[in-house]
């Protein structure tokens, strides 16, 4: 069987695979002896009333049921992992950027090494997200983590994350992503210290954008896609799984793995996409395109045309457009942006913005270029441009970002980052008659 299976996000699309031949039952769910002497079992990520295009659910045949996975909770503590709303004094309003922070020196599993950022929304309410950094420099062998709180989306930066969960597993690197649905618990093994980016999504599943007037190609494409090929662990040995519930977090003692699913078929599962495989569009004549040509994933809102979390990026591509303005244009905008470099440098912000680092524009907080790419940009010669060597990604949410007191003291937070604006001068000249001043 191949190492990956085509996984359509958000699409409905079933898909189907097993560890051991004929573990997955064939026109029954769930019979009344399953083979092997597996227990059928359903996860549901959508309510069960959802309409059929937008159900997501999987059926999985494991070794034991997960009611046995989950009793005797003692409340663990987890103080830089918050979850909205969360209280601080920090403030949110303004222009934020970060240094990237060292990888800290102490052993830090997956669990332990997530370190917030903003929080946005509300879990509780199913509405909103946080963003994170995650330092990992210890593999979780006999720990495992569930988070009933939010998606996961894991962006690494540095270092590799091989992730073993319920379905199967995966590996991500710089460069790709790994989405890990609410509700299914895995555990990280790391082969050296990593780190990078995570987005924990407490509304609607990521799912591929509507393409509107693009059409039925380009930005990601469903085929590129992948979820696990079914893979499990029978081991009698003690561990903990971790459990995050309302923000808390709760540990339940086991004396055995619970990625014991040997087979699976459905619609809500985890997958990974190489970010190197999107098709970015673009202006062919002039202008500079608004940013969310460049989505990969929404998560959507009530609200139409308005989503909850939107993952864009900023890849590769060439730049063609004549008589314009290259550069994402100075703006003000009505969703909050929380920014991150996966490797080169990005071209809005030529100095100061490194991979690893971090910035945020909140709602309706203006930002743009700074004085050094404008100035560059300004003076060009517009001819067709290659841009490459860089990887840059937003998570981008219709809710108000706000602030943790970790991201507020943060050593790396670079309080004069509003100082690259300064130097973008008045040019009005009133007896202008056309050409550039």
């Amino acid at each position: 069987m191949s190492e990956a299976l085509a996984y359509m996000a958000g699409f409905g699309n079933e898909f189907e695979t097993e560890a051991l031949a004929g573990a997955l039952p064939k026109g029954q769910n769930a019979p009344q002896r399953c083979p092997y002497g597996l227990f059928a079992e359903q996860i549901s990520g959508t309510a069960f009333t959802a309409p059929h295009g937008l159900n997501r659910r999987s059926w999985l045949y494991r070794l034991r049921p997960s009611v046995l996975h989950a009793r005797r909770f003692a409340k663990r503590d987890q103080p830089l992992w918050k979850t909205a709303p969360a209280s601080s004094p920090a403030q949110s309003v303004g222009a934020f950027r970060w240094s990237p922070s060292p990888m800290p020196t102490e052993e830090l599993s997956f669990i332990a090494g997530v370190r917030t950022i903003t929080t946005a929304g509300s879990a509780d309410l199913r509405i909103g997200m946080a963003a994170h950094l995650y330092f990992v420099t210890q593999s979780m062998h006999d720990t495992y983590f569930c988070n009933a709180d939010g998606e996961l989306l894991i962006a690494p930066q540095q270092g590799e994350l091989d992730l073993f969960t319920e379905f199967g597993r995966l590996h991500a690197a710089p460069g790709e992503i790994c989405v890990i649905p609410r509700g299914v618990k895995f555990k990280v093994t790391v082969a050296g210290p990593a780190r990078g980016y995570l987005c924990e999504n407490y509304g609607a599943p990521f799912a591929l954008p509507n393409r509107g007037a693009i059409g039925a190609n380009g930005l990601a494409n469903a085929r590129d896609f992948h979820a696990p090929v079914a893979a499990f662990e029978d081991r009698e040995e003690p561990g903990v799984l971790t459990f995050k519930w309302g923000g808390d977090f709760f540990d339940c003692a086991l004396g055995y793995s619970p990625l014991d699913v040997v087979a699976w078929h459905g619609s809500y599962a985890p997958y990974k996409y190489d970010l190197r495989l999107f098709c970015p569009m673009g202006a062919l004549l002039f202008d500079h395109p608004d940013p969310s040509i460049n989505t990969v994933l929404s998560s959507a809102s009530a609200e139409t045309g308005v989503a909850n979390v939107d993952f864009v990026i900023f890849p590769d591509r060439w730049q063609v457009a004549e008589h314009s303005f290259r550069p994402p244009w100075h703006h003000v905008n009505v969703m909050s942006e929380f920014m991150g470099l996966i490797f080169g440098r990005y071209d809005a912000k030529p100095e100061g913005f490194e991979p690893g680092g971090v910035s945020l524009h909140n709602a309706l907080c203006p930002h743009g270029p700074d004085a050094t790419a404008y100035e560059l940009a300004r003076a060009s010669e517009l001819k067709p441009e290659r841009m490459s060597g860089a990887l840059a990604f937003m998570f981008e949410t219709r809710f108000p970002q706000h602030l943790t007191d970790y991201a507020a003291t943060l050593p790396t937070l670079q309080k004069d980052y509003a100082d690259c604006w300064s130097g973008l001068r008045k040019r009005f000249d009133g007896s202008f008659e056309g050409g550039s001043p």
